[in-house]
């Protein structure tokens, strides 16, 4: 999948006529697949590239005053699922370079003038332009007037409510992963990369793989029973937490694996953890004796869980 992050650099190759979607697509969850299932049919019938038209930072982080709304995923997370989904092109720019467009001029400026859309697919609640002004009425109609088609999908749902990132988010947060796997369509998981940390798992006994999140907000926190891919076949077991650390005076929200029956040195490698039950919550003890006592609970629980 071609990645694209500067719509006006690269316009002499974006010319050529694509089928375009647009949208955060945050979690790249089920309703998401809907509108990529439907785009990538119109694009297959008329022999031409499927893009996906993101921005980073997502629109709400861009305007989020305070804490932004959790990621589902980071943008590397959704690259790689809109790559096996069959994506041709990632357009990703900065969203400041949109952010001020009206949707006349977005439509005009961006869509027909840099990316020569021939059909767009987005889905029943799709809102652009500054102001939010332009709604899917507005964009038909401007297709009418360019010459490009328009489809606009309609909600999939999961339990009888309507699939979201916000209600995924929702699940996530109270520790329901049954109800976010049901809307996503696979595990939830977080992946990133292996890094150094400062040793205190192992001083613990329990020596743990600390993963980047490049996120500035997790969207669990808490002890999980998890599976780990990217080391080997098939995936490993093992027991992870999303927190600070206050027993030993963390700060800084840390995703940190414990895997069973493993003791390989894997600094450097890029991991995906797939969250499978949530045990607890993140506690503060009053000893370090106390925290090692809980992870031995943790690491029989996570066990079980998973199937021993």
């Amino acid at each position: 999948m071609q990645l694209v992050r500067s719509i006006t650099a690269c316009a002499p190759q974006l010319r050529a006529s694509r089928v375009l979607t647009i949208g955060a697509f945050d979690g790249v969850h089920l309703g998401h697949q809907e509108i990529f299932r439907q785009a990538l049919y119109i694009g297959a019938e008329r022999r031409q590239p499927l893009a996906a038209f993101c921005f980073e930072p997502t629109p709400s982080e861009f305007f989020a005053r305070g804490e932004p709304p959790a990621r589902l995923t980071c943008f590397r997370e959704r690259f790689e699922q809109l790559e096996a989904i069959g994506i041709d092109e990632l357009i990703c720019p900065p969203f400041q370079a949109v952010s001020s467009l009206e949707h006349s001029g977005f439509v005009r400026d961006v869509l027909v003038g840099q990316l020569g859309v021939s059909h767009i697919v987005v889905g029943h609640d799709f809102r652009y332009g500054a102001g939010r002004a332009g709604t899917v009425k507005t964009l038909s109609e401007a297709g009418a007037a360019h010459g490009f088609g328009v489809t606009v999908v309609d909600p999939v749902y999961a339990a009888g409510e309507r699939i979201s990132s916000t209600r995924i988010r929702e699940a996530l947060r109270r520790g329901d992963l049954d109800s976010a796997a049901s809307m996503l369509g696979r595990d939830y998981s977080m992946s990133g990369r292996v890094v150094h940390g400062l040793g205190l798992g192992r001083d613990l006994g329990f020596p743990t793989a600390n993963v980047n999140l490049k996120r500035r907000r997790a969207p669990v926190d808490g002890i999980f029973a998890v599976r780990v891919d990217g080391l080997r076949e098939p995936s490993l077991a093992g027991v992870a937490s999303v927190g600070s650390r206050p027993t030993v005076g963390g700060g800084k929200t840390l995703l940190e694996v414990y895997l069973f029956d493993f003791d390989t040195n894997i600094y450097g490698a890029y991991i995906t953890v797939r969250f499978q039950k949530r045990l607890r919550s993140e506690h503060h003890f009053g000893s370090i004796a106390a925290l090692q006592e809980q992870i031995r609970a943790d690491v029989v629980a996570a066990k079980a869980a998973l199937g021993g």
